[in-house]
C-alpha cells in the first residue's frame, strides 16, 4: 500500500513536530554520542594501522574490486579495515540525527546548527582522505594529513558538547588576562605537539603495511623534538592549574585539571612506548590520549568565559 504525496507531507510534517526546540536530553545525548564516536574512529584507525591493516581492503570506495565487504579470503586484516569503515557510517549516522535534533533550535541557537553542520560535512571530507591513503599506497604524508581533520573533528564535537551543556558564548571573562593568554599559549602548544607527533608517527615503523613507505625523516630526532613542545605545554598548564588553587583567582578548575592529569598519562605513555621500541598497544594509546588531549585543551580555552 502506497502513501499520497498528501499523507507523505502530514507525516513529515508530524516529524517535524516532534523535534526538539529546546537543548533536551536528546540533543545532549546526540551531543555525547558525537564525540565519543569521534574519540573511538581514531582509535579503530589507529587499529588499523598498528595490526598492519592499512591495506586490508585494497582499494576504495570498494573494499575490493568486486565487492563493497571483506571477503573471507582477506583474513583478519580485511576485518579490520572493513570494520574501521563501517565506523564511519555510524559517525554519518549519528552526524544526522544531531542536525535533526539542532534544526528548529536554528534561530535560538545558531552555533549549534552551525556545529553539527560542520560535523556533518566533515565527516565525508575525512571519508575521502581515508580513501586516498588506500589508494596512494598509505603514502605517510597522506596517512598523516588524514589524522588532521580527525583531531578537528573532535574539537569541534568538544564545542558542541560545551555548548549544549553550557550555553552560549558569553562575553565575561572567567580569568584575569594573563591567565587567558597563558590558556592560549598552551593549546598552541599542544596543536604543535600533534603536528610534530604526526611527522614522528610517519618516520616510524607502523607504517600500516609492511611495504607502505616512510617519509624518510630522522625518527630518533623527532621523538625529542615533538617532546620539547609537549613538556612546554605540561608546564603551562601546571601553572594554569597553580593559579586556579583555591585562595587564588577565581577560575573553572575541572576542565584544566582533567587536561593536567591526561597530559601526565600521555608523558608517561609517551616516554614508555620510546623506552620499549613502540609496541603496538602504547601507540594506540598515544593516539586517542593525543586526541582526548586536545578535547580538553578545547574545553579548557572554551571555560574561559562564562
Amino acid at each position: 500500500m502506497t502513501t499520497t504525496v498528501p499523507e507523505q507531507r502530514t507525516l513529515l510534517r508530524r516529524l517535524h513536530d516532534r523535534l526538539p526546540t529546546t537543548v533536551d536530553r536528546r540533543v545532549r545525548i546526540a551531543a555525547w554520542a558525537s564525540l565519543v564516536a569521534q574519540i573511538a574512529i581514531v582509535g579503530t584507525g589507529g587499529a588499523v594501522r598498528l595490526t598492519g591493516s592499512g591495506l586490508g581492503c585494497p582499494t576504495w570506495p570498494r573494499c575490493t574490486v568486486d565487492s563493497f565487504v571483506a571477503t573471507p579470503e582477506m583474513g583478519i586484516h580485511g576485518v579490520i579495515e572493513f570494520g574501521n569503515r563501517l565506523l564511519t557510517f555510524v559517525l554519518v549516522a549519528i552526524a544526522i540525527v544531531t542536525f535533526l535534533f539542532v534544526l528548529r533550535l536554528r534561530r535560538d541557537r545558531p552555533e549549534l546548527f552551525g556545529l553539527a553542520l560542520a560535523l556533518g560535512l566533515g565527516i565525508p571530507f575525512q571519508g575521502v582522505l581515508g580513501g586516498l591513503t588506500v589508494l596512494s599506497n598509505l603514502n605517510p604524508w597522506i596517512v598523516g594529513l588524514h589524522f588532521i581533520p580527525s583531531v578537528v573533528l573532535v574539537s569541534l564535537a568538544t564545542v558542541l558538547v560545551y555548548r549544549v551543556m553550557q550555553g552560549p558564548r558569553g562575553d565575561t571573562a572567567t580569568a584575569p588576562r594573563w591567565y587567558i593568554v597563558l590558556a592560549h599559549v598552551a593549546s598552541a602548544l599542544v596543536a604543535i605537539t600533534v603536528l610534530v607527533g604526526i611527522l614522528t608517527t610517519g618516520s616510524g615503523p607502523h607504517a600500516g603495511d609492511h611495504g607502505a613507505a616512510r617519509n624518510g625523516l630522522d625518527s630518533a630526532l623527532l621523538q625529542h623534538v615533538h617532546s620539547w613542545p609537549a613538556y612546554a605545554a605540561f608546564a603551562a598548564v601546571a601553572l594554569l592549574v597553580l593559579a586556579s588553587l583555591p585562595g587564588r583567582i577565581r577560575t573553572p578548575r575541572p576542565f584544566v585539571l582533567g587536561l593536567l592529569g591526561v597530559m601526565l598519562v600521555q608523558i608517561v605513555v609517551g616516554v614508555t612506548q620510546a623506552r620499549l621500541g613502540l609496541p603496538e598497544l602504547l601507540v594506540g594509546m598515544h593516539m586517542v590520549l593525543a586526541v582526548c588531549t586536545v578535547s580538553l585543551t578545547t574545553a579548557s580555552v572554551l571555560s574561559l568565559r562564562k
